[in-house]
């Protein structure tokens, strides 16, 4: 089941000061925002297997693909996206990943592609659980779940975890031990839906194979979600609205831990200025480095149809951001992606600083070799932002360090589809990612502590 890569070189983008590891001679040099960057990459010896260039002393294995049979005796799904880890039984580890499926104007493709079929057996036994099990055949987005030996590694169980939903991009993990599978669309119901959809759902990670029973957590918006980040103190989550003019959402719920009892959704305010525009693509309104106080304002009629809740809110005083896409939580910080931010349109990382309701623009590419497209995020055991990009041509995961220095993990030499889903094992021993199409999800292991 498993395609196991031993030790492959790759040639690293970083500094040889940062990580005493690299055998090439070359300079790096200042980009105009201060971040380090490398010029004139040495060629490397390629993967033959002609899926990854990695970092020297790491290897890949290949744990599950698009089109495999799955232990509910579904098929693999495609367009794999975001994804969480979590520790399962006797060292085992859960993967919960999305699957960014469902625009109806190609729904026979994706049907004819799919095992989901609308009299298929699977759906008869389990339409109770789909969410939208629509005019022509269930909405074919949603999760599988993979529960992966380390030891062994190889993949144990396999199936379907959330079913009748459309467009699952990203989600987040909860501190609780779940996770938050979210839908990039407002599509209406109709025709051919029979709900609407914009919502987000949780699923359990199981070890055996069941499917979640899909509850929309409406409390949480409807909107083109993103991702989520969840402070485990107060369980208040953190969203992300992939738009060229998106908002930062925060959702406060009644009682801790439990979305479905509803909650107060809100949007990111920043005080004391005079551009609500965080982008940067016409005039530079938000210094890196700078610490911005904001608030929150409370938003209304937060399921309205009519998709517009974000010029609502921003029409209010709310900041939009340049397609926030990627957050992660790590020690009272959230920290979102902005694919299109800067005046490059190359990507920008900020901060917020959930303790002192503070927000800072901490990394702003002006170099495509720094970084492009910033997408799925994790924060690495040492404290590096481990970013996706999601641009042109081969796509790479980059580490960030705190000094602005980036550094490349990864390289897709398989295809030009994006990575996706970037995140560690709970004992932080493996990189978890997706190549998204057709979907590839890849286990990374070898000698992190040299990268700190």
């Amino acid at each position: 089941m498993t395609d196991k890569i031993s030790r492959k070189k790759f040639l690293k983008d970083i500094s040889i000061m940062s990580l005493g590891m690299l055998t090439f001679s070359n300079m790096l040099v200042a980009a105009n925002n201060g971040a380090l960057i490398l010029k004139n990459i040495l060629p490397v010896k390629n993967d033959p297997n002609g899926i990854l260039k990695l970092i020297k002393g790491f290897t890949y294995n290949i744990i599950s693909k698009k089109g495999q049979k799955m232990s509910d005796g579904l098929t693999v799904p495609d367009n794999g996206d975001g994804m969480g880890s979590f520790m399962g039984s006797n060292g085992k580890i859960i993967l919960i990943r999305n699957h960014e499926i469902g625009r109806f104007k190609v729904l026979e493709k994706i049907l004819d592609k799919n095992p989901v079929y609308k009299n298929h057996e699977y759906i008869k036994k389990n339409k109770s659980l789909i969410y939208d099990n629509g005019e022509n055949g269930p909405c074919c987005g949603g999760t599988t779940t993979i529960v992966y030996n380390p030891k062994t590694q190889e993949v144990e169980n396999e199936y379907m975890s959330l079913l009748g939903t459309l467009v699952n991009c990203s989600g987040g993990v909860t501190p609780w031990g779940t996770w938050i599978s979210c839908e990039e669309t407002v599509d209406t119901k109709g025709k051919i839906l029979r709900k609407n959809h914009g919502y987000n759902f949780e699923v359990t990670p199981y070890e055996n194979n069941k499917l979640n029973n899909a509850i929309p957590l409406k409390s949480m918006g409807r909107f083109r979600h993103e991702a989520v980040a969840i402070d485990p103190k107060s369980s208040i989550a953190y969203q992300t609205e992939d738009r060229d003019d998106g908002l930062i959402y925060r959702f406060i719920p009644k009682v801790k831990k439990q979305y479905w009892k509803g909650g107060k959704l809100q949007a990111l305010c920043i005080k004391n200025t005079k551009s609500n525009d965080t982008r940067n693509w016409k005039k530079n309104n938000y210094i890196k480095g700078k610490v911005y106080e904001i608030e929150w304002l409370n938003l209304n009629d937060i399921e309205n149809p009519k998709d517009d809740l974000r010029f609502r809110g921003a029409s209010d005083g709310a900041a939009f951001f340049a397609r926030p896409e990627g957050m992660w939580y790590d020690k009272d910080m959230i920290y979102i992606t902005c694919t299109s931010g800067g005046s490059k349109k190359l990507g920008q990382i900020w901060k917020i600083n959930s303790k002192k309701n503070t927000i800072e623009l901490i990394f702003e590419s002006y170099n495509s070799d720094a970084m492009r497209a910033c997408d799925n995020i994790t924060i690495a055991p040492w404290g590096d932002v481990i970013v996706c990009e999601d641009g042109k041509g081969r796509d790479r995961i980059l580490g960030i360090k705190s000094s602005g220095e980036t550094y490349v993990i990864a390289e897709n030499i398989y295809n030009n589809s994006e990575f996706a889903g970037v995140n560690f094992s709970p004992d932080g021993q493996i990189l978890f990612v997706n190549i998204y199409s057709p979907t590839m999800t890849i286990a990374i292991s070898g000698p992190w502590k040299e990268l700190t």
